[in-house]
């Protein structure tokens, strides 16, 4: 590993970097001196990117997972890989089957072809019996990706959080503009884990420091139910709203409401009221770390990562969806949650 500022030899090809998990994988790999380079479908949205390391370090370029060729093409050279493709939301062309499945094939088979390890990145909720397809999907492509490369890491994170998320972020725009909080699945539980912590362990299967062929699960060092999230974002905010837990039925027609109207408006609704019957689905299953996975050393910690705690980043970040902003003085909390 080079010094920080100073591009070594080693290049890595990083797949979906220009999202929100992906600015944190390029930044550390950058600091740690490797060559970045961006492959997403529209390269004119990663060039936010650059200045995360010194002049050329960083260089997106096109590719889409649709189009093994673009993959292909954006591995070559290369000496390391990190698929962090995937979508919540089927879309066209952009299926959870192409994206997740055929796509992580498409990036394992490249990785292959140049001999360069790889970091695959899922999702806790992948299960090949799993009632939704994007659970379906994800189990799917992991076990296409350890077919072509059997040494590969695969990721497992649940709810990723720190600034610019969109979970605790999501609530804390509906806090302000909702007067209720109607939440689905209130017991479903989630291991909230930190951004940084994700792309670090990622870091370091690029560094070799990761045993290959395994499928690791990362998760914070607590554990919340639905409404203790939503909880959590209101007291954040310090913001009083009734939290009304939805009956199953009367959940089930939100998400079909909310998927039809924002097909109909071609995606014009906002992210944040949007809620498909596919993420109910979701929603019905834990997000938690395995029994096994920690018995087995395959957790953050099994790789030497202190996992960060929810309340030591996400009051500094949800400040500024206080009713006066992030420069209100903070309420003593005996005093309870602002209205």
């Amino acid at each position: 590993m080079q010094a920080a500022g100073w591009p070594s030899a080693k290049l890595i090809t990083v797949f979906g970097g220009s999202g929100f998990l992906g600015r944190y994988v390029c930044q550390i790999l950058a600091r740690r001196g490797y060559r970045v380079r961006v492959a997403v479908r529209r390269p004119d949205l990663a060039y936010h990117l650059q200045p995360l390391g010194t002049v050329g370090q960083i260089m997106p370029v096109q590719a889409n997972l649709r189009f093994p060729e673009s993959v292909r093409a954006a591995m070559k050279n290369a000496d390391g890989a990190i698929n962090l493709v995937g979508i919540l939301q089927e879309g066209g062309k952009q299926t959870f089957s192409a994206v997740q499945t055929e796509g992580a094939a498409a990036v394992a088979r490249a990785a292959a072809e140049v001999g360069a390890p790889l970091a695959h990145v899922s999702a806790i909720g992948a299960d090949p019996e799993s009632a939704s397809r994007y659970g379906r999907t994800k189990a799917e492509g992991e076990a296409r990706v350890l077919e072509a490369l059997p040494d590969a890491v695969v990721l497992r994170p649940s709810i990723v959080f720190g600034p610019g998320d969109g979970f605790f972020t999501r609530f804390a725009v509906l806090a302000r503009a909702l007067p209720v909080m109607p939440i689905a699945a209130a017991g479903t539980r989630f291991q909230p884990v930190y951004v940084a912590d994700v792309a670090e362990a990622i870091a370091r299967v690029m560094d070799g420091t990761v045993a290959g062929g395994k499928v690791y699960e990362l998760g914070g060092p607590e554990v919340f139910t639905f409404r203790e999230v939503v909880e959590l974002v209101l007291r954040y905010t310090e913001r009083r709203r009734p939290i009304l837990t939805l009956p199953d039925k009367l959940a089930r027609f939100q998400a079909g409401l909310t998927e039809t109207l924002d097909k109909v408006t071609l995606g014009l609704l906002p992210d944040e009221i949007v809620l498909t019957r596919d993420q109910l689905k979701m929603l019905a299953s834990d997000n938690v770390v395995s029994e096994a996975a920690k018995a087995e050393g395959r957790t953050l910690e099994g790789i030497g990562i202190a996992p960060t705690a929810v309340e030591a980043i996400v009051p500094a970040y949800l400040k500024r969806f206080r009713k006066r902003g992030q420069f209100e003085a903070p309420r003593d909390p005996r005093e309870g949650t602002a209205a």
